[in-house]
């Protein structure tokens, strides 16, 4: 083998490692530019999680204070109704006290009158 064959193939593998070093470079490029758009993508990803999230949060709390005035809705409701129960319990008892009153009425009034006697009811039809 002569010289110039040897600086041939020196010059051979020079040209190779440079091939392979520009291959090598522009490989590694195009990764950080593709990486570089998945991280750009993953970021868009996240803000529009992000975003969803905060509409979420709003509506959750929008129906636990819905929840809450439903809620106080109803123990008006029960507040309500145990006012009604309890006007309803005094008109009874008024009620109960006027049939009292009318039946004491009625004995006064059957006591005065000299037709009615306890064996002869006249209301009864006797």
């Amino acid at each position: 083998m002569d010289t110039s064959q040897v600086v041939w193939i020196i010059v051979g593998i020079i040209v190779l490692l440079a091939i392979i070093a520009v291959v090598a470079f522009l490989a590694r490029k195009r990764g950080d530019a593709q990486r570089r758009r998945q991280q750009e993508q993953d970021r868009h990803r996240a803000a529009e999680m992000r975003e969803k999230a905060k509409d979420t949060e709003l509506e959750a709390r929008e129906r636990e204070a819905k929840a809450a005035m439903a809620e106080a809705e109803a123990q008006r409701a029960e507040v309500e109704a145990e006012r009604l129960r309890q006007q309803a319990q005094e008109r009874q008892t008024d009620a109960q006290g006027l049939r009292e009153k009318v039946t004491h009425h009625v004995q006064a009034a059957d006591e005065l009158d000299p037709d009615v006697t306890p064996d002869k009811d006249p209301r009864r039809g006797q």
